[in-house]
Parts: C-alpha cells; structure tokens; sequence
C-alpha cells in the first residue's frame, strides 16, 4: 500500500519569480551588462545560442500581465506567491523616488490578495540601480544605507506582511565578485566577503527598522541557497573534512552572518553537490565532483530529492519557521518536473513528520524567465512561455502540483498520475 504524505493545515503553495527575470524592460546594472556580454556569452555557447538569447528585454512582460499570471496561478491551486520589487524602478536616481512605480506594485499586491494569494515580496533579487552600481555596488558601505531607506520606502507605501529583504546573498557574491561570472566580474575572496558582509549588514538593519515600523504584525526573513553536500568517497576522512568546511562556508555562515535576525528562514535548494579532497597532480584543495550516474536538470545540476530532507533536519536546530521559497529545475521537454515536484515533496513531509516547521513550498519557478548568465534557454516555468507571441502555457506537470495543493497532500491518486 502506498504512503499518504500530508501537510500541515494553512500549508502554503505556490511558486516565485524575481522582477528581473519576469517583468521586462528593466533598466539595472544586469541590463547594461547584458548588453555589453552578449556576443560574448553567445561564442560562449559555440553559436548554439545567440546574442538574443543574453538580452533580457521584454522577458515575460510580466509587468503588463501579471493580472493573466497570478489568474493563472490561482487556476493551479495556488495560495501564495514569491515575487520581488526591482529597485531601479523604484528609486532609479539616488533619493528619487518613482510614486508611478510604488503605485505599480501597490495593484501587484492587491491583485494577489483579490485572488486569495497571500504575497511573500523580495525586496532585492541580484540587480542594482545604475547610481548604486556606479558607487560600487555592494562593495560600497554607503548602499547599507542607501539599501535601508528604500526599504523604509516600501514599508511606508505598501501592505506587506511576510518580508525576504535579500536573496541568496551568497551566491550573489560568489558569482559576482569571487567567480567573476555575474557583474561586475570580479575575482577576488577579499572583495567578495566584503559584499556578503554588507548585505548581511544591509539586512540585520531593514529586520530592525521593519520591526520598529510595523512591531510584531509581520515576519521577516531571507532566501538562503543551501546545498546538501555529501562526501565522493564515502570512507575517505579527508573528503569528510572537506564536506565540514564546506558546510561552513557556503551554508552555515549565511545563518550565522543574520545575527538571528530572522522569523523564518528561506531555503533555496536545487541540488546536491559531491565533494572531494583533491591532492596530487599539481592540484590541492576542495573540489565539486559531478557523478555522471545521477539524475540531472538540463544545466546539468545533479538532482537529489533526499537532499532537502537533510538540509531540513539540519536547519531545525535554530528553532525558526522554514519556507522553501524556491525549489526547481531547468526541464524544457517537462519530462522530469512532475516526479521532481513530487518526490521532493515527500522529504519535505517526511520532515514535517519528524518536527520540523516548515509552512510554505514555492515553486521555482512559475514562469519560463531570464535565467542571468544563460539568457532565455532554461526553462524552469510551471508555465511555459513562447517568447515570440508571449502565450502562456501551463505545462502538463503542473498538474501534478495542483493535485498535490489541493490534496495539501500526496496520495495515491497524485501518485498514480505521475507514473502514467
């Protein structure tokens, strides 16, 4: 007999986008750097792609059609949505701001509500204004403060009750300022950990401001992308060593670097990584280890359902409420996003079962997006978009997921579907 995975009553369903990836026509640093990159990215990829596909422009015209969207988000069960509010159209000249566009999201949020989805609202999701971009970004201290009166801002100009100031702040500067693979392009362990301290800094003050303004009628936390790591050689101490330090690094530092400032924590999780201590051959240090047996998104992220099971149980020991606020994968055939969905789903239930408090999943992502650095070609939407005429699609998996909220559970019935 199969097992009934269940979640907890006013579970919340639902999916995320960023503003960025979705809205079209933004006017940032990544529309500038899109620009100036996309012949590049485009040789790249071989010709495979071409330069097109690295320009963000209209994306999704979410910005026009997200009364179409959140109708169709509600038509798949969907009681809550993740989206974010772009600060250059908010204030895209220093201390300038744009009442239009405060405006704009005020209907954003009241469209959501009118249709029954409570609105989870990122305040920055990667991109900056050119003013905060030409003063150098998040290396500079002064976007701290810059950071913080713009929430002030938003706090006094709109409804919001469930807050993530900042998302995936480590991954921010890891790409941008240790890999160089996000603007501005920068190498450099020192530069990236001044970033990752300022937004962290940036965030520990808007908690504080956020609870001063509005006291205990919200909650506020961050979107935190956090891996599960396992060892490549299962017996081998020091692979085990190198898992540890990872674990620091990438995972537990984010929590600690919040102070505690947190009434919920955001998880992110995609994939597992495989570690390994590497010595010999002129090479030393710590490695990611792709194994080509296992299953894989079309970027190439190794899949491990099991994965979020153990992230959960290690998050539970800093007794906060847990969301996922994204959870994925890049899958144009969908031939893998309805067993996706679901199997993650129960380690998640399977957590909930052994006292963990998580109260919400959002899908990553609802719509086919921009996807950063490689332009238009993921698709991770449960709605799929043509780009050309712009018709959204729900795919065949996200059916799946309707079944799953309504149920507010897997049963039998989801799970035959699925195999069929």
């Amino acid at each position: 007999m199969s097992k009934i995975f269940k979640f907890p009553e006013r579970f919340l369903w639902g999916a995320a986008t960023s503003a960025h990836q979705v809205e079209g026509n933004n006017h940032n640093d990544w529309t500038e750097w899109e620009k100036e990159n996309a012949q590049r990215l485009s040789k790249e990829s071989g010709g495979k792609y071409p330069p097109e596909n690295y320009i963000s422009g209209k994306a999704c015209d979410h910005y026009n059609r997200y009364e179409e969207d959140f109708d169709i988000a509600k038509s798949l069960g969907h009681n809550a949505h993740r989206f974010s509010i772009e600060w250059s159209r908010i204030e895209p000249e220093e201390g300038k701001f744009n009442e239009k566009e405060i405006e704009h999201y005020r209907e954003v949020i009241m469209a959501l509500r009118q249709r029954g989805i409570e609105p989870f609202v990122t305040l920055w999701h990667w991109t900056n204004p050119l003013w905060i971009r030409d003063i150098g970004g998040w290396e500079n201290p002064k976007t701290i403060n810059y950071f913080l009166r713009y929430t002030e801002k938003i706090a006094q100009s709109l409804d919001i009750k469930s807050w993530i100031t900042i998302n995936e702040p480590s991954v921010y500067a890891g790409a941008s300022y240790l890999f160089g693979q996000f603007p501005p392009n920068v190498k450099s362990w020192m530069r990236s950990n001044r970033v990752l301290k300022n937004l962290f800094a940036a965030h520990c003050k808007c908690y504080d401001f956020l609870h001063g303004y509005y006291g205990n009628s919200i909650a506020v936390g961050l979107s935190h992308n956090l891996h599960y790591h396992k060892p490549r050689r299962r017996k081998n101490l020091l692979d085990w060593l190198a898992v540890f330090f990872v674990n620091y690094i990438r995972d537990t530092r984010q929590i600690r670097l919040a102070q505690g400032k947190e009434d919920f924590i955001g998880l992110n999780y995609y994939y597992l990584d495989m570690i390994q201590f590497v010595f010999g051959g002129g090479r030393f240090g710590i490695a990611d280890v792709k194994n080509p047996n296992y299953w894989k998104s079309d970027m190439g992220w190794e899949i491990f359902p099991e994965g979020v099971y153990h992230v959960l149980k290690d998050l539970n020991k800093y007794n906060k409420p847990i969301y996922i606020t994204e959870n994925g994968l890049a899958d144009a055939r969908d031939i893998n996003r309805g067993k996706f969905i679901q199997e993650h789903l129960q380690w998640v239930s399977k957590a909930i079962s052994e006292g963990v408090d998580v109260r919400g999943y959002f899908h990553w992502s609802l719509l086919d997006n921009f996807e950063w650095d490689k332009g238009f070609w993921p698709r991770f939407g449960l709605v799929e978009i043509d780009y050309k005429t712009l018709e959204r699609k729900p795919r065949p998996s996200s059916i799946v997921y309707v079944e799953i909220a309504k149920a507010n559970g897997i049963n039998e019935t989801t799970k035959e579907k699925e195999e069929k």
